[in-house]
């Protein structure tokens, strides 16, 4: 199953400004979700970022906020995100907050590349949940993080066993990119491949 950029959405889940300085290896986690912020950008495949409790976590972190349109920043309370979205996400026993991400533009496709913080908390049970509702999910290995190595560790085990799978951003930008000679491989390499 190769990740498409017409049926693919980069979902960055809660890389805030009070959390980041505790994840760890949180500088070269912060880069890759940067890069393939960019890459979505430069093929157009939609980027959504989730907000955990703003108010106490902070806001995106300044580096990542700055690529990022104000209509792909969606709050929420749920650690999973797709709880966030109560009924349309199949849970009933949540309460409805107008969609969530899943009603933010690229929120309808069938693939989700993930990337954010924490792997075992807000990436781990919104993965799962995607996964519940028939999703396709690329988690991608080095754009997320947790607090300890160990819980990174974990979470990406548990994720792969309920059926994500994880990559890397390279492999991700290149089934985007889908083949060599056009024009915009060879500025996608240029630029972000070295």
């Amino acid at each position: 199953m190769l990740i498409h950029p017409d049926r693919s959405t980069l979902l960055v889940i809660d890389v805030q400004e009070r959390l980041q300085p505790f994840i760890e290896q949180g500088e070269a986690m912060l880069d890759a979700c940067c890069w393939l912020v960019q890459v979505a950008k430069r093929l157009g495949v939609p980027v959504i970022c989730t907000e955990q409790y703003p108010r106490g976590l902070g806001a995106t972190v300044p580096a990542l906020r700055e690529l990022l349109g104000d209509s792909a920043v969606v709050e929420k309370i749920y650690f999973s995100a797709v709880a966030e979205c109560g009924a349309a996400a199949g849970r009933p026993d949540l309460p409805e907050s107008g969609g969530g991400f899943l009603a933010a533009p690229g929120g309808e496709r069938r693939q989700f590349v993930v990337v954010g913080s924490e792997s075992h908390v807000c990436v781990q049970q919104t993965v799962l949940d995607l996964l519940a509702l028939g999703r396709e999910v690329f988690v991608v290995e080095e754009a997320v993080g947790s607090r300890r190595a160990s819980d990174k560790a974990l979470a990406l085990d548990r994720m792969r066993r309920h059926g994500a799978d994880i990559v890397s951003r390279e492999m991700v930008a290149f089934e985007w990119l889908q083949r060599a000679g056009t024009e915009t491989f060879r500025a996608v390499s240029r630029e972000f491949i070295r």
